[in-house]
């Protein structure tokens, strides 16, 4: 992976889903844990986001589907318009496992969210600071009295808020729209913000039509973290084990696959092969250890003071408790991934 400055990642989901991923929650009626699956059947509710290649791959190849069909469970796919929403998904108990960014991740679980992460699925370079080419807007100082779109509970806006703090700008002296991903990027397009805090691959979209990266900084982006419901983990120990089996199952794939990781991307999120190409050759490593651990926690340590300082989370002992329980790497560490057979 590209891990220069300058090189940036993002990661996003299709904004207009968001009410209809509600709806579908609805629909399922299935709470993390009832109908636990098994031989006698049930269902697992799995969220598919674009910010997370791996959930594409499996959807794709329909592994699953196909290890579990012996044992009656039905596999619901859900599609996560962003680490915010995937939070809300889990935390009513509409999907089992889901997609988020590590700092999404450790916010739920300070406000008292009962997840764990249970795979590391990515370490992308996924945000950057974003705006129109005539803009004006060079550097952080420039943002002074400006309009910036961001999906608060996210990456993206966590990212904003770091590099507020590296260029000597306090938030009182910015607006800040709190917009879904795709949301954010369209008012960009139309004037109504002046810069977007974006998102891999909706950010690749906007820079291939003519916006401008003004600001990244790899170390501010954190991890992609796969999680499940406690509940899920202690009421369907393997059926939570398959799932973390298929995850390590398409990291092989994807990682001998990069091409045609790309072209998955592309067809679910609608953008040019181009453009999942630079999403996923330069800006996300997938061979990174997928045991959730101390390089994560070494990340979030920096983000957990944001949340306090920004009121997210009301104190820093919240924070500290979140990070103490968060990890679960019992899965990562006992995966299979020729458990999973393959689709063809």
């Amino acid at each position: 992976m590209n891990r220069h400055p300058s090189h940036l990642p993002r990661r996003t989901a299709l904004g207009a889903a968001s009410l209809a991923v509600v709806a579908s929650f609805a629909l399922t009626g299935c709470m993390a844990g009832e109908d636990a699956a098994g031989p006698a059947g049930g269902e697992l509710n799995i969220d598919f986001a674009t910010y997370n290649p791996l959930s594409l791959v499996i959807k794709e190849q329909g592994w699953l589907e196909a290890e579990l069909a012996e044992e009656n469970v039905t596999v619901n796919w859900i599609q996560s318009a962003g680490s915010n929403k995937a939070n809300e998904a889990l935390r009513a108990g509409a999907i089992d496992v889901g997609s988020t960014a590590g700092s999404a991740a450790l916010l739920a679980r300070s406000n008292g969210s009962p997840i764990k992460t249970i795979d590391i699925y990515s370490q992308p370079e996924w945000s950057a600071l974003v705006t129109n080419a005539d803009s004006g807007i060079e550097e952080i100082g420039d943002l002074r009295g400006k309009s910036i779109a961001a999906t608060k509970g996210t990456d993206p806006y966590f990212f904003l808020l770091q590099a507020l703090e590296a260029g000597g700008v306090d938030p009182s002296e910015v607006t800040v729209q709190n917009l879904q991903h795709a949301d954010g990027r369209a008012a960009l397009a139309n004037g109504s913000v002046d810069a977007w805090s974006g998102l891999d691959p909706i950010m690749a979209s906007a820079e291939q039509d003519g916006a401008t990266l003004f600001f990244r900084d790899i170390d501010f982006n954190t991890y992609g973290f796969l999680n499940a419901t406690e509940e899920f983990i202690e009421e369907s120990p393997e059926l939570a084990q398959t799932v973390v089996n298929a995850y390590e199952k398409a990291r092989e794939w994807a990682t001998e696959n990069p091409e045609e990781t790309a072209e998955i991307l592309a067809e679910v999120a609608g953008i040019d092969v181009e453009i999942a190409n630079a999403v996923i050759i330069d800006r996300t490593n997938l061979s990174v250890d997928p045991a959730p651990g101390d390089a994560q926690r070494a990340v979030l340590e920096k983000i957990g003071p944001v949340f306090v300082e920004s009121g997210d989370v009301s104190s820093q002992e919240q924070v500290d408790e979140a990070l103490d329980t968060l990890f679960d790497d019992s899965l990562v560490r006992n995966a299979d991934p020729a458990a999973i057979e393959a689709s063809s």
